[in-house]
């Protein structure tokens, strides 16, 4: 039995699912503890951060309950059992609704579990509660939506980035160690970028999307945010495998992602390319830099490290802005017809440039799409496991800078996440560390189709010297969120968890 600390300010919420589980297991601690610790701390500090829409207190605890004594029967469902989690607000719910932070949607509760959450409550997961979203998982932090939008624990007066806005804030915030959301253009691996977590896009068909809003169907792609590469590859293998009901996923098992390697690199084939990023003036440096420690370090650690050619970032960008401007104005097309004025402005805006993307565009960016398939496997993924590249270029932008209008005059934020939603490959966004402005920055992990362990393989490395998983965001009670204290520089104070 290892010794860890369930005593000391905060210990809960730092135990990761492995040490919860261990203790849940040893009758050490029960789920109920972990929840009522979970349900304090937002309690505490949710109110400002607006990372939850929907709290299902009294539900998580009776599922909790439920949890513990399916234990002390010799009941275990896996390696969520017992712990606690949240869901984008997308995921249909039975009895709860699913709003999609959207006028529209508001009142609708589900009648069916999404595939997602099926999966994680025969796993023996406590659900939480709902998280804040980007409208349809595609809008913005707008303020003419039903719920305010989340704000960067790091810094209020920052956004989190990307439409699993909510996720990315509660895992940083320490409030849950792992939850759910989607990724159509970087929406799990922009906000895991932004506030400091790991965020995995699985590989399109390795995860259900039954029972969760469609924006994009050939490129929405579901997935977790967790505060190690070990929480996110636990929560990965819960929810991942085959579903009849859509015919999206793969017919096959799902692989272990527990029982491998993680964090052994040595004869690993690590490929990269500065192509995209490092001359682009947008690109920070302290990123540059980054990605150039991360390579050297895996080199290091005895994996092979070598330069290669990626095809066009524009193409892939194109190709992935046409097909989601298209199936997204498809997907709302009867309610933006009926409806215009019951969406918030920045999303009518995003979404009605689709009515004018036709057929023969749409058929020719699905055959681009394929031809960019085809030339990664050949150019990179032939000879190589993992690939390594920006995720994003700037740290998060704040509130005042967002635009109130699409399109805005000068991007928001510089993501680079939209290739591996085109091609479908999974991709993990890995913290590596602060900007010298105290916000988090990181690096983009890509893999071959369903090569996921590679991605937790060197994931798990990189972390280990450079992911500051002891350091979090400093939150005060009932007021706002203070900027973060850089670990370097500033005198540390006395009441920042640890």
């Amino acid at each position: 039995m290892p010794d860890i600390d369930t005593t000391g300010p905060g210990a809960l919420a730092e135990l990761s699912v492995a040490e919860a589980g261990t203790l849940l297991r040893a009758r050490r601690i029960t789920s109920v503890e972990l929840v009522e610790n979970a349900l304090g701390l937002i309690e505490a500090h949710d109110a400002t951060l607006h990372a939850f829409v929907l709290v299902l207190r009294e539900q998580a605890l009776s599922r909790a309950r439920q949890a513990d004594l399916d234990l002390r029967a010799g009941l275990d469902r896996g390696p969520l059992h017992g712990i606690p989690y949240a869901l984008k607000d997308i995921f249909a719910t039975e009895g709860v609704p699913t709003t999609n932070q959207s006028w529209l949607t508001v009142s609708d509760v589900a009648a069916e579990d999404s595939a997602v959450e099926a999966r994680l409550r025969a796993g023996g997961g406590v659900l939480l509660g709902k998280l804040t979203t980007y409208e349809f998982a595609l809008g913005g932090p707008s303020e003419d939506l039903p719920f305010p939008a989340a704000r960067n624990p790091w810094n209020g007066e920052h956004i989190p980035s990307g439409s699993s806005s909510g996720a990315g804030v509660a895992v940083a915030a320490g409030f849950l160690r792992v939850a759910f959301g989607s990724d159509t253009a970087g929406s799990i691996r922009g906000p895991a970028f932004h506030c400091g977590t790991v965020g995995l896009k699985p590989t399109y068909g390795s995860v259900s999307g039954y029972g969760a809003t469609p924006l994009s169907h050939t490129m929405d792609h579901f997935g977790a945010l967790g505060w190690t590469v070990a929480d996110t590859a636990a929560a990965l293998q819960v929810v991942a495998g085959p579903d009849a009901r859509d015919p999206r996923t793969r017919d096959a098992p799902a692989p272990d992602f527990l029982g491998g390697p993680i964090g052994d690199v040595r004869g690993l084939r690590v490929a990269y390319s500065t192509a995209w990023y490092a001359s682009d003036p947008a690109t920070l440096p302290e990123i540059t830099e980054g990605i150039e420690r991360a390579l050297a370090h895996l080199d290091k650690l005895g994996a092979i490290v070598e330069e290669c050619e990626l095809p066009p970032y524009e193409e892939l960008d194109a190709c992935g802005r046409i097909i989601l401007a298209a199936e997204g104005f498809a997907v709302h097309e009867r309610n933006l017809r009926r409806f215009p004025r019951s969406f918030g402005r920045f999303t009518y805006q995003k979404l009605m440039p689709g009515a004018g993307v036709g057929a023969s565009d749409l058929l020719r960016a699905l055959d681009v799409r394929r031809r960019l398939v085809e030339a990664f496997q050949r150019r990179v993924f032939a000879d190589h496991d993992v690939l390594i590249t920006a995720c994003g270029q700037t740290t998060a932008s704040r509130f005042d800078d967002f635009p109130t209008d699409w399109p805005p005059p000068r991007p928001a934020n510089d993501m680079q996440t939209i290739p591996f939603a085109v091609t479908g490959h999974p991709a993990m966004s890995l913290p590596l560390g602060f900007a010298a402005n105290g916000l988090p920055i990181g690096l983009q992990l890509v893999g071959r189709a369903f090569g996921e362990a590679s991605l937790f393989r060197a994931g798990a490395a990189l972390e280990a010297e450079f992911g500051r998983r002891d350091t979090r965001p400093v939150l005060t009670r009932g007021g706002d969120n203070v900027p973060y204290r850089h670990p370097d520089t500033d005198p540390e104070p006395t009441d920042v968890r640890r």
